[in-house]
């Protein structure tokens, strides 16, 4: 597959005002970076601050196949030293892929950079999708009707009973399944901490971390439907 991917990670690394660590999390960044890379497209990695983002300490726990495989590879690790800066992305990628972590839900869902490359690109007929915190950088999307992103369209995302089991519904800026849902979206899940994942034409989403993998297959799905694009290389 000749298509450019852009994965985007948070750069917050405070987890509220607990004086805990948070970051984005390792195996949702980890397993759609492989699928992609197997499925031969040319993957970048984006952040609000630019530089080495901040990876979740938790995430490093017990890794996965995927999580070891990431932290293997000599040219993964350069791009996630050194992830470029959203405010300076062109918009020229073929898929746009926001990995979760907790920090998404402090800069990502305030970002305007990040909130303007995801609503043009969806408008240009990109594809859009995230993974569990990942959709709280859907929630201040609007498409140029005006319209939210996710408003009519079937999305999952970390469920409130997700973020209740953790213990963190009281530290995060907002319960993400109650906004989306509020944004009228038509919010979907599954079992906690089993893979769930949703995908409406070019809207691709996941539920929890379980899903990342599963997220980046109907990614490329959604990608191998679009019609050719000069942005195709």
């Amino acid at each position: 597959m000749n298509a450019r991917v852009l994965l985007i990670v948070t750069s917050h690394a405070r987890l509220g005002d607990t004086g805990q660590p948070t970051g984005f999390w390792l195996e949702e960044l980890a397993a759609p970076y492989r699928a992609f890379v197997e499925a031969g497209a040319d993957v970048d990695i984006a952040s609000p601050q630019g530089g080495k983002p901040p990876a979740d300490p938790k995430s490093a726990e017990d890794p996965s196949d995927a999580v070891r495989a990431f932290l293997e590879d000599e040219r993964a690790k350069a791009k996630l030293s050194s992830t470029l800066r959203i405010d300076g992305i062109a918009g020229d990628h073929d898929a746009y892929f926001v990995v979760g972590g907790h920090g998404v839900m402090w800069d990502l869902a305030e970002d305007a950079a990040t909130a303007r490359l995801l609503g043009r690109a969806f408008d240009q007929g990109k594809v859009v999708a995230a993974v569990c915190h990942g959709p709280g950088a859907l929630v201040n999307v609007r498409l140029a009707s005006g319209e939210p992103l996710v408003k009519g369209r079937r999305v999952s995302a970390f469920s409130d009973e997700e973020e209740q089991a953790v213990g963190l519904a009281a530290v995060v800026p907002f319960a993400l399944e109650s906004r989306l849902r509020s944004l009228g979206a038509r919010y979907e899940r599954g079992p906690v901490w089993k893979p769930f994942a949703v995908r409406d034409g070019r809207l691709v989403t996941g539920q929890n971390p379980a899903s990342s993998a599963r997220v980046a297959q109907e990614t490329l799905a959604a990608l191998a439907e679009q019609e050719p694009r000069e942005s195709v290389r």
